[in-house]
């Protein structure tokens, strides 16, 4: 959280991190330019998540970028399947978060 919130406020984007789905959902309501999820995160089912957002007509709009360890490839599959736009290993997720923020920031 500490990697993501400093990368947003370099990006001059705002960052709010949720612990549910209802939340997550919530949120997203406000039309952010992204939503970020952990697939490791065990506070909510985060596939779940990835595939409400996407059942929406107006939520499915929203980029949604995953990140997990490199050695899940099921894992990281199953998001895409369930709609991650993109899914990257946690080490490439870290070392891009700034060139990914400011795509979606409109200033890249």
């Amino acid at each position: 959280t500490v990697k993501i919130n400093e990368a947003a406020k370099r990006a001059g984007l705002s960052v709010t991190f949720v612990k549910s789905e209802k939340d997550a959902l919530e949120q997203a309501a406000s039309n952010p330019a992204a939503v970020i999820v952990d697939l490791n995160c065990t506070c909510l089912d985060p596939l779940h998540l990835i595939r409400s957002l996407k059942a929406d007509a107006v939520l499915g709009k929203i980029d949604v970028i995953g990140y997990v360890s490199h050695v899940q490839g099921e894992l990281k599959q199953q998001a895409q399947e369930a709609g991650c736009n993109m899914v990257l290993a946690r080490s490439a997720f870290s070392q891009n978060l700034p060139q990914i923020l400011k795509r979606h920031s409109g200033s890249a």
